[in-house]
C-alpha cells in the first residue's frame, strides 16, 4: 500500500458531499498535513491510530486530541498486541518497530523486508506478522520477546492481510490478483486462490462467523471468497480506488472506502448471500479508515489535492488533512 497521495478523478460529489440516510457526518479531526496509510482502532485504550509518513498518530476519541505516539519515517501499518506491545512497519527504518502502547516508547527495531506494508496480529501464534510490498515475503515477530521468529517466502507484491484467529492469516498479492493462505505456527503457505476480475487487490476483512472473505479491487469490484476453499461467492460493483475493507460485525456487512469517487460502499451478508445496499457519499481521497466497535462510529482520514500538472504529483493543500467522522442514524 502506498501513501495516499496518489492522483485521482475529479468528482463533483466531493465539492458538496451528501451523506445516505445510513450514516450522517457528524464532525471532522484536524491533523498534521503529510501522507497517510492505514488506520485502526485501538479499543483498550480508546485511541484511532493512523499511520503517517512521519510517524504513527494517535487520536484520543473521547477528546479529539491528536499527537505522534512513535515518530517513524514511512509507517505504513501498526498493531498492538495484546500483552500492550505494539508493532509498526517503517519503509524508513526498513522494518519493525517495536513500542510500548502506553507511551510510545522504542523498545526495538527488527528488519524485515525492504517494503513493510502491512502489520498482522495471529492470536493463536502470538506472533505479529509484516507484509512486504516488494516481493520479500512475511517476517514474523515474537511482540513478547522482541524478536524475529522467522519469515514466509510469499512471491508478489503483499497488500493487506486479515487472520481467522485460529493459525491462518489471508493476504491479497497485489501483482498476482490472488489470495495467498499462510499457516503462521506452521510457516508455511497452505493455498493460493485466484481472485479472477479483480485488478490490484489491496483491501481485505474476515467475518469470523460466516468465513467470508471480501477483497477490494482498483477496477470498480469487490470479490467475496470462502476462507475455507477460496471459492468465489459474489463480484460486486465498488468505487474506484479503494484501499481498505473495514467488517462491521455488529451489522454484518463490509464497508468499502474508495477515494476516486469518494463514496463508501456498503456490502451486507444476508444469510448466504451478499450485496451491496448502500452508497454513501464521502470526499475524494478518503479510501482508509477504521471502525469504533464500541460506538459504530467510522473514522475515514483524507486531504485535498488540487489537480495536477502531467507528469507531477499533485501537492497536499496546506492545512487541509482531516479525519471525517461518520456515524449511523
Amino acid at each position: 500500500m502506498r501513501f495516499a497521495l496518489l492522483p485521482v478523478a475529479l468528482s463533483l460529489l466531493a465539492a458538496a458531499p451528501s451523506l445516505a440516510a445510513d450514516y450522517k457526518q457528524v464532525g471532522t479531526i484536524a491533523g498534521p498535513d503529510g501522507g497517510w496509510d492505514y488506520a485502526s482502532v485501538d479499543a483498550p485504550r480508546n485511541r484511532l491510530l493512523v499511520a503517517r509518513a512521519d510517524g504513527l498518530m494517535a487520536v484520543e476519541l473521547a477528546t479529539h486530541a491528536v499527537s505522534t505516539l512513535v515518530p517513524a519515517q514511512g509507517v505504513h501499518g501498526a498493531v498492538i498486541a495484546p500483552n500492550g506491545i505494539g508493532v509498526l512497519a517503517s519503509g524508513g527504518a526498513g522494518g519493525a518497530v517495536l513500542f510500548n502502547a502506553a507511551d510510545g516508547a522504542v523498545l526495538a527495531t527488527i528488519p524485515t523486508g525492504s517494503k513493510p506494508d502491512a502489520v498482522v496480529y495471529e492470536p493463536k501464534s502470538g506472533l505479529v506478522a509484516v507484509m512486504d510490498n516488494k516481493g520479500e515475503g512475511v517476517a514474523l515477530i515474537d511482540p513478547a520477546n522482541k524478536a524475529s521468529v522467522g519469515t514466509i517466502a510469499v512471491e508478489g507484491r503483499l497488500e493487506f492481510a486479515a487472520a481467522d484467529g485460529a493459525g491462518q492469516i489471508f493476504v491479497n498479492v497485489e501483482d498476482k490478483s490472488e489470495l495467498v493462505v499462510l499457516d503462521v505456527p506452521g510457516r508455511k503457505v497452505t493455498a493460493h486462490h485466484a481472485l479472477p476480475d479483480c485488478e490490484k487487490p489491496t483491501g481485505i476483512a474476515l467475518d469470523p462467523k460466516t468465513r467470508v472473505l471480501v477483497s477490494a479491487c482498483a477496477n470498480g469490484k469487490a470479490i467475496a471468497v470462502s476462507a475455507n476453499d477460496g471459492k468465489v461467492l459474489a463480484t460486486l460493483p465498488i468505487g474506484s480506488h479503494p484501499d481498505a475493507v473495514i467488517f462491521d460485525e455488529k451489522n454484518k456487512r463490509f464497508l468499502v472506502p474508495c477515494g476516486g469517487d469518494g463514496v463508501l460502499t456498503v456490502i451486507s451478508e444476508k444469510g448466504s448471500s451478499l450485496d451491496v445496499t448502500g452508497t454513501v457519499h464521502t470526499v475524494e481521497r478518503a479510501r482508509l479508515g477504521a471502525l469504533d466497535p464500541a460506538t459504530g462510529k467510522l473514522y475515514l482520514p483524507t486531504a485535498d489535492f488540487p489537480p495536477a500538472q502531467p507528469g507531477e504529483r499533485p501537492a497536499m493543500v496546506p492545512g487541509s488533512f482531516r479525519i471525517l467522522v461518520l456515524a449511523q442514524d
